[in-house]
């Protein structure tokens, strides 16, 4: 037991719920749901909170990938993996409590320094690699690994984060379905040919040419002319005009972008990760325990995200997140969608309750990006296949409105118009801001300034 709502004391010792948080900072949001920081009334731990709203959740036909990660969340804990700590939900949305990572994600750091250091760059691949290893020792396939879902902590140790078309390989031990954010997908599931977990290999060595370049290493105008640059596979000018790269680190990343999966570095285990030349330095069982030191921490006295949440919220929300009782309702009265997320999505507790997979009967969903940030649901595939056939022209390689839910972002990276005239809506699309809107009050101007300034508090009272 302990605090009180509405009169009556918490119970702390049942399933959790909104009421056992405090709501502190919005620090980000997506296409149908939201993240904030939160503290647990009774541990004072901080984490991040991701909430979904139930009914944008139906309408954009992604409850089966919701309840998908919800499973598979829990299955997983791991040191370089942003971890699921608690799970429930109310009438209105689906929360997700998971770990809490300060130091923004790494397109956030890409986008303001240009490239990164190659010592913190390979320290990361490291930690990675070591989280890769972990899912597929799971037989999960991530498949949609990015900078965009690399998140680091305050003392600039890498995790990934994202499971949104996390698959478990099924007994085949082959996949099929085309899925991810295309400039990072591998030749084969642009091909359409059955693969398996090496996809993940790939990726990463698309993040860390970018990470340690500028730039992706496969580029194209449009969906055709960049899966034909990955279908050609390295090229003669890779590295050109990159002599301040090291030969091991050109060399890794080379091995890691093989067309042929089977050859591809990490396609033989983790062990092939280890020994290459460019980790020598590495030792392996001090970085999982994470006391190695990272060679790159961000800045204590900034906060990776973006202040002006806070102000949309307080400004453009109508149904501000606040904790409410639930209503007694009658599952049999709801439709197909929201009954499947009622009975699906179920509470869990890691203080109280042992992990476990849900595999094999865990669903396959399968989502198609562009080269953008954009994450699209696809309908469940039929039983018995590997991943659901989604058309090229599903594919976007603009920079639309993120649907990333819970990592914090920068305004200049999502999308917006020019000018002064546009607001992104919680549901991510961009609308002409309303004419009493156009010009702040005083007041907003005030309100948008003050959040601004407590940002550095933010970021050092919650490190």
């Amino acid at each position: 037991m302990g605090n009180c709502f509405s009169g009556k004391p918490i119970d702390f010792d049942g399933e959790p719920t909104l009421f056992h948080f405090s709501l502190l900072r919005n620090i980000g949001k997506g296409a149908f749901g939201k993240v904030r920081v939160v503290r647990h009334k009774k541990t004072q731990e901080t984490y991040a909170l991701k909430y979904i709203d139930k009914k944008k959740c139906v309408k954009m036909k992604a409850v089966p990938n919701i309840i998908q990660e919800r499973r598979l969340l829990e299955e997983i804990d791991h040191a370089f993996i942003v971890n699921l700590r608690y799970a429930f939900q109310d009438d209105e949305n689906c929360f997700f409590v998971i770990d809490l990572m300060l130091g923004g994600d790494l397109r956030f750091h890409l986008e303001r320094s240009g490239k990164l250091p190659e010592p913190a760059v390979r320290f990361w691949t490291a930690e990675l690699g070591s989280a890769i290893a972990y899912l597929h020792a799971h037989r999960i396939v991530h498949r949609d690994l990015k900078p965009d879902n690399i998140l680091l902590d305050a003392a600039g140790h890498a995790h990934l984060t994202d499971f949104n078309i996390a698959v478990h390989v099924p007994s085949s031990g082959n996949l099929t379905g085309v899925a991810g954010s295309m400039a990072y997908m591998a030749p084969e599931v642009l091909a359409r040919r059955p693969y398996g977990a090496a996809v993940d290999w790939w990726s990463l060595g698309v993040c860390v040419y970018e990470l340690l370049v500028g730039r992706r290493p496969f580029r194209g105008q449009s969906n055709e002319e960049l899966r034909s640059a990955i279908s050609a596979g390295v090229h003669a000018n890779l590295w050109s005009g990159h002599d301040e790269i090291r030969a091991d680190a050109r060399d890794a990343i080379t091995k890691f972008l093989d067309k042929t999966p089977a050859n591809r570095l990490g396609a033989r285990g983790a062990d092939d990760v280890r020994r290459h030349a460019w980790f020598n330095q590495l030792d392996w069982g001090v970085l999982e325990r994470k006391q190695l030191q990272s060679p790159w921490v961000p800045d204590p006295n900034k906060a990776n995200f973006d202040a002006t949440y806070d102000l949309e919220e307080l400004l453009l929300e109508d149904n501000p997140l606040r904790a409410r009782e639930r209503k007694v309702q009658d599952v049999n009265n709801l439709s197909q969608e929201m009954r499947q997320l009622e009975e699906q999505f179920t509470s869990y507790d890691f203080m109280s309750m042992n992990r476990r997979s849900y595999y094999p009967q865990n669903q396959i969903v399968s989502s198609v990006t562009g080269a953008s940030t954009v994450s699209r649901q696809a309908s469940p595939e039929p039983a018995g296949a590997g991943g659901s056939s989604v058309p090229m022209q599903d594919m976007y390689t603009d920079r639309g409105p993120s649907t990333e839910l819970y990592r914090p972002r920068s305004r200049s990276r999502d999308g917006r118009p020019s000018g002064e005239a546009f607001i992104r809506r919680p549901s991510g699309e961009y609308q002409d801001v309303p004419p009493a809107l156009r010009k702040p009050s005083g007041e907003e101007q005030a309100a948008y300034a003050q959040l601004q300034l407590q940002q550095q508090q933010w970021q050092q009272g919650y490190r």
